[in-house]
């Protein structure tokens, strides 16, 4: 996989914690109705004033309270429950909830624009904001591997690198287990909403 392009956004693979296993947990967070911006599954989502959930854009500056696992809404056009991997821009549905992995501590795979050498482990990282993919509902989000430095204030922190038949540190597309970066997270960060 890592000698190619294949970004899947943030994909939740376990937590920071040594003690008890990773239960996936998400919590229920209302999405604006006719929100206009799409939302895959494995994008970052923030809080915003209006108590709702958005995409979280950012890239070096970001701040996402969680990870999008997917929504429920009543489908404006069949008015039948609808459960879905995407946030579909503009739907109209007063009762829209995203799912959001919300957990400070998680523990999620990316992939790299590039090679990230075994120096990087450790570094904090910017994301690269990408469109998803509509057929599959997937989040096309990646890290940027020219960004991998000690600067505190980029939003995720590589925990690991990705060893296996498909992926090798230094590969031209190097995959990567990361966290947030302290404080960068919602939860985390002493400023509100």
């Amino acid at each position: 996989m890592a000698a190619t392009a294949t970004p899947m956004g943030a994909e939740p693979v376990g937590g920071l914690s040594a003690c008890g296993s990773f239960s996936g947990k998400v919590r229920h967070m209302k999405i604006a109705s006719a929100y206009a911006a799409t939302i895959f599954y494995g994008d970052f989502v923030k809080l915003v004033a209006a108590g709702t959930v958005e995409k979280d854009t950012g890239t070096a500056t970001a701040t996402p309270v969680g990870i999008f696992m997917g929504c429920f809404y009543t489908d404006p056009s069949t008015s039948q429950p609808t459960f879905n991997q995407q946030w579909p821009t503009g739907t109209v549905a007063s009762d829209a909830m995203a799912y959001v992995l919300d957990d400070p501590d998680a523990v999620f795979r990316m992939q790299a624009d590039g090679s990230l050498a075994q120096t990087t482990l450790g570094n904090n990282i910017a994301i690269i904001q990408t469109a998803g993919t509509t057929q599959a509902g997937r989040s096309k989000n990646a890290v940027d591997a020219s960004t991998a430095a000690t600067t505190n204030t980029l939003p995720l922190r590589i925990l690991e690198f990705m060893i296996g038949p498909d992926s090798e540190v230094g590969d031209a597309f190097t995959d990567v287990l990361l966290t947030y970066n302290e404080g960068m997270q919602q939860y985390r960060n002493a400023t509100g909403v």
